[in-house]
């Protein structure tokens, strides 16, 4: 009783703050510059949501008000069930009215025509929500978990409800909130009024769903193109990510830390880049197209150019995912299982088939997934190496910025694309669901993995090997080209691209008069801002999809991965006319560029995480609640020291991920927050190729830095893994002793 009032009360401090001593509404020249102050409380812009309803006559936030203090008298109420279902009511209330207010009125009065017809019009309108907005609702979100929690929900839990409530109301506000926005564009006309025309018209588009390639009699629509890209896609990274981690985990070869550095190398890169690097190696006028011109006579082709050109960018970038995803769970099999299975007498083939291999479903189907959904929605690799071959995520980006400005044939494929991710999404499911992998238990394990079948070793070497030659060839090309004057053309070593890009002067203190410097430093700001958070919304998620039970709970795992299925044009063009207006104004600024991040890339922790814990035995959480420890703690003092690959494979992506995303941050990006994978699409169109290489070559340096460092910081897995032949012949002696 005394712990709930204590949560409760610092709920309501909270409230009180949000409407007492923080601004309301947004400040233009940023909330953490502090400039506000000089204005407050009684300026209009600086003015808490108190003043704002008693000075300022926008009485429409009295809600809010009176909400608060039916909170603070609720708390005086002794029955749990009756003080729990009001808390509940009152928090859910407000929600609802902090959102409808701030949809309903704009800058200039009402946005709808019937709230005007309503309540007549207003005298003055709001601006978007502040800190002071933002914190009320946050407040309320707790007050509905703590009244639900006081109800029993998820037996009483108010950690767990409140992870809940919040993940539900970010995804909310972050994921369903601007795709709606775009969405609701796929029925409007230009003046804003409601016109389905063309919403039927590019739903029936023959280009989309074409079936001519398959009689041989023209070209595949773009989304059985895409369809085909992202199976392939698919399989091929969750084969080679099975391969490196196989080579990795159970070979002796000799240069495993080398391997484990050079499979993330294709994901520290911008992807435009991968792909100018495959067009100077296989393009018309590449280097190996041009040395096999000359030994054998073959004339130059364009096979580069398509869906093949596609396919090895995607499979090159993608494979470090999966092998991201697949260490832990292959480091995961349990010794033991292997060990039971050669004292039957299987062979080694049959034990890795019958039962390591199973084991690791829940990693392969997981791969897979990501695999699939990265191939819909990649836009960098399409971009270069498509040529007349365009996808989904290529078409997207036309519809919105090209000649065709049609909004309604956007939103129209970003349907298409998420009905191929959902179809994916549910296969997956079904493949795993009523199977159990549990591996790792509270119990000692022991024994060693077992050697990979001899067949099987020489296949995955044979594979991994020259994978790794092809990637230290594209690779070499890039470090090459940031050495070279003119990529092509004057093949002459230089020094002048990285000095144009990062120079520093002396003269006065140090001076970063670099052109590159401003965008790097910007990046690397946000990129470790957004790492953290995402991977701590994205276990946190995983543990409660895998941990807890609740209503629901399909359609919030599928609400998360939207996100992550949804191209990165979309995404950007989504937020851009979510968040440039009330309620939520955040364009231009860092928070739209992190919100984005965090929300965009959080499904990959989600998804490592569920591989992961799908291998933990439930006993563990069981024996630490018996002990009377609460879920935070045991997330913390037992699942989190078991869950460090999947934490290393989130931090180390969404770190990633955030310097080398390209389709949402150009729409995202302003003059004071430019990020370094649009100011090198800026260098790459201006023509200057080298200075665009450096840079990538300066980030891929800084990258391999910092995952070292997450690495380092995070730790590895220690699970206990017995000797049980040394525990054999230690028994044994120890009886020997006892006889003598």
């Amino acid at each position: 009783m005394r712990h709930g009032n204590r949560r409760l009360d610092v709920v309501l401090i909270l409230g009180a703050v949000a409407l007492t001593l923080l601004p309301w509404y947004r400040i233009e020249n940023g909330f953490f510059g502090l400039g506000w102050l000089a204005g407050f409380p009684l300026s209009t812009e600086a003015a808490p949501g108190l003043v704002q309803i008693f000075a300022h006559g926008r009485l429409w936030l009295a809600g809010a008000l009176v909400l608060l203090l039916l909170a603070v008298a609720v708390r005086g109420i002794a029955d749990p069930m009756r003080r729990g279902a009001v808390l509940a009511s009152t928090g859910a209330l407000g929600v609802l009215f902090l959102s409808l207010q701030g949809l309903a009125v704009s800058f200039d009065g009402w946005t709808w025509a019937i709230s005007q017809t309503l309540f007549g019009p207003l005298s003055d309108g709001q601006p978007s929500m502040g800190a002071g907005a933002v914190l009320s609702a946050v407040s309320f979100v707790l007050l509905f978990a703590f009244g639900l929690a006081e109800r029993g929900v998820m037996k009483g839990d108010a950690f767990v409800v409140s992870a809940i409530s919040l993940l539900v109301f970010l995804v909310a506000v972050f994921v369903f909130y601007p795709i709606g926005s775009m969405f609701v564009g796929s029925v409007q006309d230009f003046d804003g009024s409601f016109n389905a025309d063309n919403f039927i018209r590019n739903m029936q588009d023959p280009s989309i769903w074409s079936l001519n390639c398959v009689i041989g009699a023209g070209r595949c629509g773009v989304a059985w193109r895409t369809l085909w890209l992202a199976i392939m896609t698919g399989l091929g990274s969750t084969l080679l990510g099975l391969a490196f981690a196989l080579v990795a985990t159970r070979t002796r070869f000799p240069f495993k830390k080398g391997l484990r550095l050079l499979t993330i190398l294709p994901i520290i890169t911008p992807p435009f880049v991968i792909g100018l690097a495959l067009t100077l190696l296989f393009g018309r006028a590449g280097v190996v197209t041009q040395g096999l011109s000359d030994l054998f006579g073959i004339e130059p082709g364009r096979w580069l150019y398509g869906l093949s050109g596609i396919w090895i960018a995607q499979v090159l970038s993608f494979t470090p995912i999966s092998f991201l995803v697949l260490i832990g769970v292959v480091e995961g099999v349990s010794p033991s299982m292997e060990e039971a299975s050669t004292t039957l007498r299987a062979d080694r083939w049959r034990t890795f088939w019958r039962v390591s291999l199973p084991l690791m479903k829940p990693g392969l189907a997981n791969a897979f997934l990501i695999g699939f959904i990265e191939s819909m929605a990649d836009f960098g690799n399409p971009l270069v190496l498509g040529g007349s071959h365009g996808v989904l995520s290529t078409e997207i980006f036309f519809a919105v910025v090209g000649s065709q400005n049609d909004p309604s044939r956007a939103a129209v494929l970003a349907m298409v694309l998420l009905a191929f991710t959902l179809s994916a999404f549910l296969s997956q499911r079904v493949w795993l669901s009523g199977k159990n992998f549990a591996t790792v238990t509270g119990k000692g394990d022991s024994g060693s993995h077992i050697a990979l079948p001899r067949g099987l070793s020489i296949g995955v070497h044979a594979v991994v090997i020259p994978w790794i030659l092809f990637t230290l060839v594209i690779y070499g090309m890039i470090l090459i080209g940031g050495f070279v004057k003119t990529w092509g053309l004057d093949n002459s070593l230089t020094l002048d691209h990285y000095a144009k890009a990062f120079s520093i002067s002396f003269d006065n203190g140090i001076a970063w008069t670099g052109v590159a410097w401003n965008s790097f430093w910007t990046t690397i700001e946000i990129a470790l801002i957004s790492a953290p958070l995402t991977a701590v919304v994205g276990l946190l998620t995983a543990y409660i999809i895998v941990r807890q039970k609740f209503a629901g709970k399909n359609a919030f795992e599928f609400a998360l991965m939207m996100s992550f299925a949804i191209p990165g044009t979309v995404i950007g063009v989504s937020y851009i006319m979510a968040f440039n207006l009330p309620p939520l104004e955040m364009t231009g600024s860092a928070l739209i560029l992190i919100a984005c991040f965090v929300f965009r890339n959080m499904p990959v922790g989600v998804r490592g995480g569920i591989a992961a814990m799908s291998q933990l035995d439930k006993s563990l959480d069981e024996a630490s609640l018996t002990l009377r420890a609460n879920s935070f703690r045991t997330i913390r003092k037992v699942i989190l020291p078991l869950l460090r690959p999947a934490i290393t494979a989130a931090l180390v992506y969404s770190f990633v991920r955030a310097i080398t995303s390209i389709s949402a941050v150009i729409f995202l990006v302003s003059a004071e927050y430019n990020m370094a994978t649009s100011y090198i699409v800026g260098l790459v169109e201006n023509g200057e190729y080298g200075v665009a290489i450096a840079y990538s070559s300066m980030l891929i340096v800084v990258m391999i830095t910092v995952i070292a460092g997450f690495q380092l910081l995070v730790g590895e897995r220690r699970l206990r893994r017995e000797n049980r032949v040394a525990g054999l012949a230690t028994s044994a002696s120890s009886r020997q002793e006892k006889i003598a």
